[in-house]
């Protein structure tokens, strides 16, 4: 099945659930690859914050919201428009937002968001859509809170909420998730709220937008709202709403199946997490080690490095223009050892992102015709972290995801494991030149 993006741009305005600021939601077409993003077009500059687990924020204290953070820039209350745009299987999209809270355009459910971006129309892309496939079982249990998957053939949705209110109690609910079950089962479920808490959360400086308008308010003898439920289990639908929007935190269409029990926005972007661990993380890793895509021989055909700076021993695994994870065995017979330091060795940190840079090279040069005739520049290098030192015996794994690419300039996310820990990660951005006009 190949991506796809919207037609033509749209645009809705409302009021942020939590800061109750006015906004418009702008949504415009994307090219292949892209993936969803967001733009805070009220900010100097515009800066644009990528759906990726990486900028998904795990320490938002329980404040019954999702946020994505990327260099300070933050965006609030994503979940019920990216609920929306995974469901109806839009893979490349920018979502631009005047304000730093994604805004609820009418009454604290998804279905707004659903028929604006249905009226704008979809446009196949020529690029094969990439699932994010679990592909063995993942269990996240913590705080009572329990979240499961598996695999399965398409995306399947399940929750079980408890609560000690008579109107909520214990609800459960199982749906295959297709555009047209999210649309008529899953979107209009509305966010709900106990009364006993309205107090709190708005001491905690939340729900200043909050209204019986964009939300349902639940008192021990039934709803304060004029409308009705619109489902007899309207509250568990909602937080399947939730857990979609939530796991479109992948960056990637999911397949599998997921069920979870009295589940919120911080658990599910754990289990996101655990997700990402488990299949692209260490157990991957060592299931990469006895494999070659690479060998020495390829590498040295596409990379102009040689001894003493040649620091990519194999690549395990390559996804064209998506994801490339490499190795680099470290011996004591490294001659950097000799000075970095004498009877204490350790791998030099600007070393490590030299590799780390140099398996990302591979990446981009395989996307060039003529490899041999091109070369890699560094442009820049954000947010290098390094976690513990590199030893001689070591093996370092590198796992780098291409974020941007645009004609001869791109971005990755850059990651170093030894043993399945991480040993550093850096933002690289970087571009390809011919190697006879590079100045010397």
């Amino acid at each position: 099945m190949n991506q796809r993006t919207i037609a033509k741009v749209v645009s809705l305005a409302g009021i942020g659930l939590h800061m109750g600021e006015e906004a418009t939601v702008t949504f415009r077409p994307a090219g292949p690859d892209t993936g969803i993003c967001f733009r805070r077009s009220d900010l100097s500059g515009s800066p644009e914050v990528r759906v990726c687990p990486e900028n998904s924020v795990d320490d938002n204290d329980g404040r019954r919201r999702t946020i994505l953070r990327s260099r300070g820039t933050e965006v609030h209350t994503v979940e019920h428009v990216l609920a929306a745009v995974t469901a109806l299987q839009i893979d490349n999209i920018m979502i631009e937002v005047s304000g730093p809270e994604v805004p609820e355009p009418n009454d604290g459910s998804a279905a707004a968001f659903v028929e604006v971006l249905e009226g704008a129309g979809f446009v196949n892309l020529d690029a094969e859509r990439k699932p994010f496939v679990i592909s063995q079982p993942v269990t996240y249990d913590q705080d009572g809170v329990q979240i499961i998957g598996t695999p399965h053939e398409g995306l399947k949705l399940g929750f079980t909420i408890q609560f000690d209110n008579p109107v909520l109690g214990t609800q459960h609910l199982s749906l295959e998730i297709t555009p047209e079950s999210f649309k008529k089962l899953v979107a209009p479920a509305r966010t709900f709220a106990l009364y006993r808490d309205v107090e709190m959360l708005r001491a905690q400086g939340l729900i200043k937008g909050g209204s019986l308008k964009n939300s349902v308010v639940i008192k021990d003898d039934g709803i304060m709202n004029d409308e009705p439920l619109r489902f007899p289990d309207e509250f568990v639908r909602h937080k399947i709403l939730d857990l979609l929007g939530d796991l479109a935190l992948l960056g990637r269409p999911l397949q599998g199946h997921v069920y979870a029990v009295r589940s919120g926005h911080q658990h599910n972007v754990k289990f996101v997490r655990a997700l990402v661990e488990q299949h692209t993380g260490p157990a991957l890793y060592d299931k990469l080690l006895n494999e070659v895509h690479f060998d020495i021989n390829d590498v040295e055909r596409i990379m102009p490095h040689r001894y003493p700076f040649l620091l990519v021993d194999r690549i395990l695994h390559l996804e064209d223009r998506k994801r490339v994870v490499g190795l680099k065995n470290v011996t004591v017979n490294e001659p950097f050892f000799a000075g970095h330091f004498p009877g204490h060795p350790i791998m030099p940190a600007v070393l490590i992102i030299e590799a780390m840079a140099q398996v990302g090279g591979v990446l981009l040069l395989n996307t060039v015709e003529n490899p041999e005739s091109k070369l890699v520049y560094f442009m820049g290098i954000d947010n290098a972290k390094f976690r513990r030192p590199v030893l001689p015996g070591d093996q370092l794994v590198f796992d780098l995801q291409l974020t941007k690419l645009k004609s001869r300039t791109c971005k990755m996310l850059g990651k170093a494991f030894v043993s399945g820990q991480l040993v550093a990660e850096a933002e690289l951005l970087s571009s390809i030149v011919d190697r006879d006009v590079a100045p010397r």
